[in-house]
């Protein structure tokens, strides 16, 4: 048997109803919900590491970065094939694509969740730990960087979104479609990636904001940002990346006290683009410096932004770090 290094962070797939209070709760180590499937062992050789019990929005940037550390390091040991990360899919997205943009094993691992608790009829936590080992076990997963696993469904962490706040196939990659799936005993891949991009970073800068942009917006937000000592800002705009004319004056406060901003969109589908030139436009934004996202939606942008300014305050290297490989 391969082995697979299986590391349990929490969220819903950890979770059990509480009788007092109606409600999900953290309660179930690795151990404990192994035991609940032991078909899960005769997958692979499976070595547990519990790294504790967050819901999903409990997982701060610190513990992604130190996520990601264990994994650098731990994937370093020869016997290991792969690993599968368990974790809340509230804010799974941003952990996986963080995983990835550091990840340069050519290992694969996986980032799996459940939208249904051990007490609830369903629970499709183990059918999604299988899906997940299966595919870091898969020669074709190799050198594919991390994925997020879910209902059968192979996503690349770079593009997979949580649509739905409590179906099955909540997770989705809107734009170009998942990279395969799980049929039974077989891994299945229709496609790879053909840009995935990597900031290998000693470290990353935690004080990037995210402001939405809607009708009437203005610069408050933006403005307070700035002042209250964010070193960058990712703006999710609307359609091809716009934003009312009234958040403009925060926009270029920002440009000029040197601050690197994003501009993404709230489009589930497409990516942002200098299209139109009216006042606080996409080509209004990128005169000022702004820099555009692509096809990433505002929380990866985000991410990305971290990291970016990990490695680099250089405004032309930042330019290429955010948007190479962003379509």
């Amino acid at each position: 048997m391969q082995k697979v290094l299986l590391i349990f962070t929490g969220g819903t797939i950890g979770m059990k109803i509480d009788p007092a209070t109606g409600g999900a709760i953290p309660a179930l180590s690795g151990e404990e919900l192994l035991a609940h499937d032991p078909t899960l062992r005769d997958l692979a050789d499976l070595e547990i590491f519990e790294f504790g019990q967050y819901p999903g929005p409990h997982m701060t940037p610190p513990r992604m970065w130190a996520l990601s550390e264990l994994l650098r390091r731990e994937l370093r040991r020869p016997e290991l094939a792969g690993a599968v990360v368990t974790h809340g899919t509230d804010t799974l997205e941003e952990t996986a694509y963080l995983l990835d943009l550091r990840h340069t094993s050519n290992k694969p691992v996986a980032v799996v969740g459940a939208m249904r608790t051990i007490t609830e009829p369903g629970f499709d936590g183990p059918a999604n730990l299988s899906a997940a080992i299966r595919t870091v076990l898969a020669p074709r997963a190799c050198g594919q960087g991390v994925f997020v696993v879910m209902n059968q469904v192979i996503h690349p962490a770079s593009e997979a979104t949580k649509t739905d706040s409590q179906q099955l196939e909540t997770f989705q990659s809107p734009v170009f479609g998942p990279l395969g799936h799980v049929d039974v005993d077989r891994v299945i891949f229709g496609r790879r990636l053909l840009d995935r991009v990597v900031i290998d970073t000693p470290a990353m800068e935690e004080r990037v904001d995210l402001i939405q942009m809607y009708a009437g917006a203005d610069s408050r937000f933006i403005d307070f940002a700035r002042q209250s000592g964010a070193r960058g800002i990712v703006l999710e705009g609307t359609g091809r990346g716009n934003v009312p004319p009234a958040a403009l004056a925060g926009i270029q406060n920002a440009r000029d006290a040197g601050l690197p901003v994003v501009i993404a969109s709230r489009c589930l589908h497409g990516r942002v683009l200098d299209t139109y030139a009216y006042e606080g436009s996409g080509h209004d934004l990128r005169l000022r410096g702004v820099l555009l996202a692509g096809t990433m939606n505002a929380a990866k942008a985000r991410i990305r932004l971290m990291l970016a300014l990990g490695k680099s305050t250089d405004e032309t290297e930042l330019r290429v770090l955010m948007e190479a490989g962003a379509y």
